[in-house]
C-alpha cells in the first residue's frame, strides 16, 4: 500500500481528482469503478472543474458503480444512479450508455447481480476502482462477515450503515435495508485501487485497516492482499497512526 497524507478533505479531493485525471489522459478508454456517499463528492466536483477548464474528455470511458439500493429507481433522488448523474455525469462529456450501475428495480435481483458481474467481465475488468471505507470496514456495501470470495450480490445493510446513510433521507425509516453490491472478489480483481479516507469518524477504520489482521470481520482488510492500492487520507483521519503495512 502507498499512503499519501494530505491536509484536509479539500486537498484529498484535489489529489484524488488529479490521480484519476492522469489515468484518464493516459488511457482514454479506461474502465473506472466509482463510489457514492459523502467521501467522493469533492473529488467529483474537482473532476468537473477540470473538465470545464482543461477539457479532459470522458467520451471513451466506461464506469461501473459499486452498488445501488434495492427498491429505488434511477430517477429517485436517493438512488445512486441519481447521485452519480447529479454529482458527476451530467457535467462531463461521458456517454451515459457507458455508465453502469446495478438496477434497484430489477424483476429478479439475482439475475441482475449475475448480469452486472458478467458485464464487468465482458469489459475486461476494472482498471481503477475508487473506494471509501465504512466505519465498520465495509467497502461497497460488503458488510462485516462478507466472504472474500463474493461476487456481485444482494446484501442486508448493517444497522450502522443504515444510520450513516440516514443523513441523505428525510427519515431513517426511508433508508433501504437491502442493496446490490459488487462483491469483494470483484473489487479485488481491479487492476488498481484508490482508497479515500477523511475525517475523525474514519480514523478507527483506517487504523484497523493498516494495523489489524486480514479478516472477513473487517472487509477492507482484504485490500492488504491487493498489489496496487493507494490511500489518500487527511491528517484528521491518519493522525499519529503507526503504519505497519
Amino acid at each position: 500500500m502507498r499512503i499519501i497524507e494530505v491536509e484536509d478533505y479539500q486537498q484529498m479531493s484535489n489529489r484524488a481528482a488529479d490521480f484519476i485525471i492522469k489515468k484518464v489522459v493516459q488511457n482514454p478508454g479506461i474502465k473506472l469503478g466509482l463510489a457514492t456517499g459523502g467521501t467522493p463528492i469533492g473529488t467529483y466536483k474537482s473532476l468537473i472543474e477540470d473538465h470545464q477548464k482543461n477539457g479532459t474528455s470522458y467520451q471513451k470511458v466506461n464506469t461501473f458503480n459499486l452498488d445501488e439500493y434495492i427498491g429505488l429507481s434511477g430517477d429517485q433522488e436517493n438512488s445512486y444512479r441519481y447521485f452519480m448523474d447529479n454529482q458527476l455525469f451530467n457535467y462531463i462529456d461521458i456517454n451515459k450508455v457507458k455508465t453502469n450501475i446495478p438496477s434497484g428495480i430489477a424483476a429478479d435481483y439475482q439475475v441482475e447481480c449475475n448480469r452486472y458481474e458478467d458485464l464487468i467481465t465482458e469489459h475486461g475488468g476494472i482498471d481503477l476502482q475508487i473506494l471509501g471505507i465504512g466505519s465498520n470496514g465495509h467497502i461497497g456495501f460488503n458488510e462485516p462477515g462478507t466472504s472474500f470470495d463474493s461476487k456481485t450480490h444482494i446484501v442486508e445493510l448493517a444497522a450502522s450503515t443504515i444510520q450513516a446513510n440516514a443523513r441523505f433521507f428525510n427519515r431513517i425509516e426511508e433508508v433501504p435495508t437491502k442493496a446490490i453490491t459488487m462483491g469483494i472478489s470483484t473489487i479485488m480483481k481491479s487492476k488498481e485501487i484508490l482508497l479515500l479516507v477523511s475525517g475523525e469518524k474514519k480514523r478507527e477504520a483506517l487504523f484497523r485497516l493498516l494495523n489489524g489482521e486480514i479478516n472477513e470481520s473487517f472487509p477492507a482488510s482484504v485490500l492488504k492482499n491487493h498489489p496496487c492500492v493507494t490511500i489518500i487520507a487527511d491528517k484528521v483521519a491518519i493522525a499519529d497512526l503507526k503504519v505497519q503495512c
